[in-house]
């Protein structure tokens, strides 16, 4: 995640300020003095004006983003009024900043660097807040409930009485056990944290819709969706094009997996031609299914590729796997990352207090205070995160010189896709060649399946839930789903797009997106689905410019000085330009293209056919 001026507002998105402040308008309010100006709007006064935001949110980002890393590492009543305060001047200013955009609207002769800037402006805000004073604190104050339920959230079982379990142990329960009743009780009961969410959620709906009217778009979903440079309804048609493509994999995959659990499980409880009962995925949203690799493995190569005990027994701890990482990106020519990201970074879970272990980046001020806040526990996944954040750490870094409305991923799905595009170049190859594995499966075509299947099921299986996370919301925000119906089209989804379900009866008195943290902070998520398109893409380009000869599974970039030059270019466009132009600077191409996935996963692909031969498939 990326709490920079844009994003860190769904991140840490406000705590309830007092009365006062909600009443006063907050410092720094951008009103245009050259609109009391006789005449039309200017080139010239347009050009003003962005340098004003520009210079005004480099302000106020400095002081969101400080306070905002405060409440995430130190979790208390004033930590969460202090960033409230923050979070609703940065909104305050954002909001009336996207109105007095407005003003230039078709005007004539207006430079494509100003009105592309005028754009980002008019969508930067995720959370748009009405014009009113007391609208925007309740506003706030919502998402922060929101926020703060969700990061409190525990389960004390059934009768209340303890052991108390946090989202993180609830996680190791999913991710460690087999047994059904175990992992019944740890999905049921991180779903109980969100069930008083709903009133709240619905509130914080009609709020925002509400502040996105104000600034010219139908509904918060239009507004997520106008930031791909196409129309928002172009979007959509997109992302069902590029799901399409990759819907068969997914099927075979699905297929595939089911039948073993089937073999563990029963079908009674894991029956033919239904989805899958969610709890049984090692993940509590079933959105990667990494952790139940070992029932599902196709032989013994799946022996070689225990990361997560090679790292304990090689003495690896949460430091030692940043600096990994990080060796990673310098051996592409990158620079390293400077001394204050490892004096004020947050890696491991503090014992004296609550803070968001959920992972995250930041650029505190624009001027190379990067740092990472993370709970990093020794495992596999854990270490391809940390390469994610990374990535977008280095994002951050390469267009720091930018203008504050430019210093961003060209779009959303890019900067989550950088440092998954170097977590494909971590290979078992790459794992021996640092020493952390001492074997690696033979390329034969068992081990290369063992391989594939591995990162198949986080990457391939992530991608309905990437798709249906913000069709929910999109409903949502619509009207589509009113809140009578937000459990049931959540459900729907889930079954149409993942072919996964509750294990439990649900109802409308539960509200199960709520117990997801995108849905709890108001972060979108379609970038995720992107960058799980975009990253096989990056990686293709990136290999064939590291003169990489074989197939694609086996690229590894590291150490490709050509394949840094490409990536460092790229990045340091930020925002400045359409994202069709940053991708063809990388790629070649100007369009998302998700046949390199399904390159990628070709020989997994043929193998999961001859395995799901006579067998029920779908759901």
């Amino acid at each position: 995640m990326i709490p920079s001026f844009v994003l860190a507002l769904a991140l840490a998105a406000g705590q309830k300020p007092p009365a006062s402040a909600a009443a006063t308008p907050p410092p720094g309010m951008c009103l245009d003095p050259d609109a009391a100006a006789a005449g039309p709007a200017t080139p010239a006064e347009a050009r003003r004006f962005v340098a004003r935001v520009n210079g005004e949110l480099k302000r106020l980002g400095v002081r969101h983003e400080t306070a905002s890393w405060i409440q995430q590492t130190y979790l208390t009543m004033d930590t969460e009024r202090a960033a409230a305060w923050a979070t609703e001047e940065m909104e305050a200013f954002l909001s009336q900043a996207a109105k007095d955009a407005m003003r230039f609207e078709g005007v004539k002769g207006v430079d494509q660097e100003t009105a592309h800037a005028l754009h980002l402006l008019r969508i930067a805000s995720p959370l748009p807040a009405p014009g009113d004073p007391a609208k925007r604190a309740q506003l706030a104050a919502l998402a922060a409930r929101l926020e703060a339920t969700y990061g409190k959230g525990k389960w004390c079982g059934k009768d209340g009485k303890g052991p108390c379990r946090d989202l993180e142990e609830l996680s190791e329960t999913m991710r460690k056990s087999r047994s059904w009743d175990e992992l019944l009780d740890a999905w049921v009961g991180w779903h109980t944290i969100s069930t008083g969410m709903r009133d709240d959620y619905a509130k914080l709906v009609a709020l925002s819709n509400a502040g996105a009217r104000e600034i010219g778009f139908r509904d918060v979903g239009e507004l997520w969706r106008s930031g791909y440079d196409m129309s928002p309804a172009e979007l959509e048609r997109e992302t069902d094009r590029l799901w399409a493509q990759v819907k068969p994999l997914y099927d075979d995959l699905h297929c595939y997996v089911r039948g073993k659990l089937q073999e563990r499980y029963g079908k009674e409880r894991v029956p033919d031609g239904r989805p899958i009962p969610a709890h049984l995925l090692g993940d509590m949203w079933a959105q990667q299914w990494g952790n139940v690799y070992q029932e599902v493995a196709p032989g013994p190569a799946s022996v070689t590729l225990d990361v997560e005990a090679a790292m304990k027994a090689k003495g690896y701890d949460p430091v030692k796997m940043v600096k990994l990482a990080e060796g990673f990106f310098t051996s592409l020519g990158l620079d390293p990352l400077p001394p204050t990201f490892w004096e004020r970074s947050l890696f491991t879970k503090p014992k004296d207090r609550e803070v968001v272990c959920h992972a995250s980046a930041w650029d505190m001020a624009g001027d190379d205070d990067l740092r990472i806040k993370m709970c990093i526990r020794v495992n596999e996944d854990d270490l391809q995160a940390i390469h994610h954040e990374l990535g977008h750490n280095y994002y951050m870094h390469a267009y720091r010189a930018l203008p504050e409305l430019f210093r961003q991923g060209a779009n959303e799905g890019f900067h989550e896709a950088i440092g998954d595009t170097i977590a494909l170049s971590v290979t078992p190859a790459y794992l021996k060649k640092v020493g952390i594995l001492d074997a690696v499966p033979p390329e034969d075509r068992q081990g290369t399946v063992a391989v594939l299947l591995r990162q198949a099921l986080d990457k391939v299986a992530f991608l309905p839930f990437g798709v249906l996370m913000d069709k929910w919301r999109w409903g949502v925000f619509s009207g589509k789903v009113p809140p009578s119906r937000y459990e049931a089209a959540w459900l729907e989804l889930r079954r149409k797009y993942q072919g996964v379900e509750a294990p439990v009866p649900r109802t409308e008195a539960d509200f199960d997106p709520g117990a997801k943290y995108h849905i709890a902070s108001n972060t979108s998520y379609l970038r995720y689905f992107l960058a799980h398109i975009y990253q096989f893409q990056f990686q293709r380009a990136l290999c064939k410019a590291a003169g990489h000869r074989g197939p694609l599974h086996t690229c590894s970039i590291s150490g490709s000085a050509e394949a840094g030059r490409r990536l460092e270019a790229m990045m340091a466009l930020g925002a400045s330009r359409p994202w069709p132009e940053a991708m063809a600077l990388l790629t070649g191409a100007r369009q998302a293209d998700a046949t390199a996935i399904v390159d990628y996963f070709a020989p997994l692909a043929r193998w999961l056919k001859e395995q799901n031969k006579g067998k029920k498939c779908g759901w």
